[in-house]
């Protein structure tokens, strides 16, 4: 809910009084729990209707056509989350057809341009244990969905770094985690082969993946924003 409320202070700010309903759609209950707590902190919302749905986007297209639901909606975002989903055209097709007339779908994602994860996913991509939970998208495969469906969309670049330092420091649990999280793989410290491991943290420190600044190594963590029209 961090993200969502900056937004929403900004649209509260552009139409001052106007009522805004705010549906959320996570499957994960933690994730659910810390929005609503972090709402529950926050003070000037009392304009805002929030509605909480523990379900999956696909969960949620189905109970939609269950209800015969026609809601449209002015912004729909989908920050981070088409890693997630297991058919990523149909879903921004399903969304998209829920726009109202000037709405507008947010889409944020890892860059298609050049950034330490596509160098990670294109080279050690095949050998990490990937789940059926997530997948390799970058913004260049979103481009060629939406220019496949005939879509018309803008793309921000979001220049982002992320301070790996930590994982060449032996013994750091913060290191641990963070390979983990690049790797997407658990305990990957423990569970890779010694020789892939090598490989990667050889991988983490080259031009492709970071640069290294006054002593910290600096993760390329470019993303893309891509806005579609109705």
């Amino acid at each position: 809910g961090e993200i969502d409320l900056m937004m929403l202070s900004k649209v509260r700010a552009r139409y001052p009084g106007i009522p805004i309903n705010n549906e959320v759609i996570d499957p994960n209950a933690e994730q659910i729990f810390s929005y609503k707590e972090r709402v529950a902190k926050t003070s000037n919302l009392e304009n805002i209707k929030f509605t909480w749905h523990k379900e999956t986007a696909h969960e949620y297209e189905s109970r939609m056509n269950a209800e015969k639901s026609s809601k449209k909606w002015d912004f729909i975002h989908m920050i981070q989350m088409l890693y997630y989903v297991k058919d990523i055209p149909a879903t921004i097709r399903y969304f998209h057809q829920l726009l109202e007339e000037k709405g507008k779908l947010l889409i944020v994602l890892v860059s298609g341009k050049a950034t330490g994860w596509e160098t990670l996913w294109k080279k050690y991509g095949s050998q990490l244990p990937l789940t059926d939970l997530c997948c390799h998208a970058t913004s260049a495969d979103i481009k060629a969905i939406l220019n496949s469906a005939g879509l018309k969309y803008q793309v921000y670049e979001l220049p982002s770094h992320m301070d790996i330092t930590s994982c060449f420091t032996e013994g750091s649990m913060d290191g641990e985690l963070l390979l983990d999280f690049l790797t997407e793989t658990y305990e990957f410290s423990k569970t890779a082969p010694p020789e892939l491991k090598k490989q990667i943290m050889e991988e983490l420190r080259k031009p492709e993946c970071s640069q290294e600044r006054d002593g910290k190594v600096l993760f390329n963590n470019n993303l893309s924003a891509i806005v579609i029209e109705p």
